[in-house]
């Protein structure tokens, strides 16, 4: 989960949506989206081999390398 600090620059966004990408033609990202109130968005990783490898990959997200957002990794047992 990815939530925006005050000093939020919208220049982050394009590099953000490239690095999705990136990792949905690696087959890592299930789903992504926006917060439809703008405070911030999600994303759901798979096929990572751990909590670590997940939280590895976020803190590359251009939204934490800039100091954008906060990323929070959740592991999430669906039914």
């Amino acid at each position: 989960m990815a939530m925006r600090r005050p000093s939020f620059d919208d220049a982050v966004i394009a590099p953000h949506l490239a690095f999705l990408d990136e990792l949905r033609a690696a087959g890592h990202v299930e789903m992504t989206g926006g917060f439809s109130d703008k405070t911030g968005g999600a994303y759901v990783l798979v096929n990572v081999a751990s909590l670590d490898e997940a939280q590895a990959i976020a803190a590359r997200d251009p939204l934490a390398l800039t100091g954008a957002s906060d990323l929070t990794v959740h592991e999430w047992n669906t039914h």
